[in-house]
């Protein structure tokens, strides 16, 4: 694992074990808290935290990584089989179950995110969620919409926090009936998460060369800089910032994959997309490393999400999967 390390963020987590069901999240709450720094994490482990630490709230970003309802609403209600492993029903994800960004939620004590496009039933006062599926670091175009992506873009989702902030504000100040708004001193203290890029990369690779795409990564990271600077002028101070996964390793790429000699490895993932990958995490976390010294008072954490997805789809099946 490599992380950058924030300043210290909270006091110490006790460490108890658990089934697998929280692997990803134990592995990625490590590089948050600064007791553990010298150690290395211990896979199957959660960290029940202490009082030391405590975020109000959540903001998240991203794509379908972490997108928690914000499609479902916006554009076809997901059916059956989503969700039918933890929620008993579809939850808006695109998933059997919970994400990380819900494992994160309950660490710190919090109900689970409502979407920002969700308008029944939502509760904001501990966060929202701008994540959505099929959404790109790099501002959409006719072509990348034709393609099926989403056109709520990274920079379109901060907009839509800084809407969201405004006139929670204005509400709280003038409104008395505002129960399920956040409060205004807590967009500072609030926990900044941002999951974004992997389908930069798979619309890259199904479009053009890998070369192309290479090359393209440097205009997707100064825009991925851009999203987070305004963040911060917005008053985020706390950013946790996961790198992109194994994207050979995805089915609807590796299956569609047209392989040649000596291109997939040992898990069938196509090696050269994942390499790839890790070189947009290598630009990212450079990047992460100079937004560090540039905002002085802010805490920037890389968790290497990249490592963690791989390792479990290399030791699936000690995990449960057969396939």
């Amino acid at each position: 694992m490599d992380w950058v390390r924030p300043s210290s963020v909270c006091g110490s987590w006790k460490l108890r074990r658990r089934s697998m069901e929280a692997v990803a999240v134990a592995v990625v709450l490590v590089a948050t808290y600064s007791i553990f720094m010298s150690k290395k994490p211990r896979m199957g482990l959660r960290f029940e935290k202490s009082d030391g630490c405590q975020f109000p709230a959540i903001y998240n970003f991203g794509d379908s990584n972490s997108d928690t309802g914000c499609v479902s609403a916006a554009f076809n209600w997901l059916r059956s089989p989503f969700g039918e492993t933890f929620f008993g029903k579809p939850s808006g994800r695109y998933s059997d179950g919970r994400l990380i960004i819900d494992f994160i939620a309950e660490e710190l004590g919090l109900p689970y995110l409502s979407a920002y496009l969700d308008s029944i039933g939502t509760n904001y006062q501990h966060g929202a969620n701008f994540a959505a599926s099929g959404s790109t670091i790099q501002q959409t175009n006719a072509n990348l919409c034709g393609a099926g992506f989403n056109p709520l873009s990274l920079d379109i989702q901060v907009l839509q926090f800084e809407q969201f902030k405004a006139r929670s504000i204005e509400l709280r100040t003038h409104k008395s009936k505002t129960g399920r708004l956040p409060r205004p001193e807590d967009f500072p203290k609030a926990l900044y998460t941002i999951d974004s890029g992997q389908n930069d990369l798979h619309a890259g690779l199904i479009s053009v060369t890998e070369e192309q795409v290479l090359l393209s990564i440097p205009d997707i990271i100064n825009q991925f800089s851009l999203d987070v600077e305004k963040l911060y002028k917005l008053g985020a101070r706390a950013f946790w910032i996961h790198n992109t996964g194994p994207i050979g390793c995805l089915p609807y790429l590796a299956l569609t994959y047209s392989p040649k000699p000596g291109n997939r490895d040992q898990n069938g993932c196509v090696k050269s997309y994942n390499e790839v990958a890790q070189e947009f995490n290598k630009q990212l976390k450079e990047r992460v490393y100079k937004l560090r010294t540039q905002l002085k008072d802010a805490q920037l954490t890389f968790a290497d999400i990249y490592s963690v997805k791989y390792y479990l789809i290399s030791h699936a099946k000690e995990h449960g999967k057969s396939d």
